[in-house]
């Protein structure tokens, strides 16, 4: 499969907006307006994977945070983000189901954690549910126990990737 990794553009918003509809459930996903103010507020570092009929494939997207966990405020409230914070959040990662298990994921990943190296950032930040602990895990990400987030009504788990100083 032929895709290109690039960041968010305004004329994206639907494409983006039915990715995240397809792979969160309704209470998780970020919705139309949500993912608008994201595009705006942070831009660098909200990435998508096009292939090469121009659809949107897969994404990631996070705010820039001090804090070292995610808190649930942070997905609602774009405004929160901080250009220079230390750690670069990932709020979500998307792949179209009939792009999985094809690397889209990894690379989207591995691309956000190069962008947050090369802006300086002490390192990443995410939540997941349980059964994905090990897969994050897999990019160097650490398990630091139960979230307090109960964003979507789910079981998270606080997971953060720092660089070596």
């Amino acid at each position: 499969m032929n895709y290109t990794i690039r960041t968010v553009r305004p004329e994206d918003l639907k494409k983006v907006t039915a990715l995240e509809a397809e792979c969160f459930p309704a209470a998780e996903a970020a919705d139309e307006a949500a993912l608008k103010a994201r595009m705006a507020a942070f831009p660098e570092s909200f990435f998508v994977a096009e292939d090469e009929n121009g659809r949107v494939i897969g994404m990631i997207n996070g705010a820039v945070t001090d804090q070292r966990t995610i808190s649930d405020d942070m997905f609602e409230d774009a405004g929160l983000h901080r250009k220079d914070g230390a750690y670069q959040s990932i709020f979500g990662l998307d792949v179209a189901p009939d792009c999985r298990r094809q690397g889209v994921a990894a690379d989207l990943m591995k691309h956000m954690i190069r962008a947050a190296e090369e802006a300086g950032r002490k390192g990443l930040i995410l939540t997941c549910k349980d059964r994905l602990i090990h897969y994050y895990e897999t990019f160097g990400y650490r398990n630091m126990g139960v979230s307090a987030s109960v964003h979507g009504g789910a079981v998270w788990y606080d997971m953060i990737l720092e660089f070596a100083s």
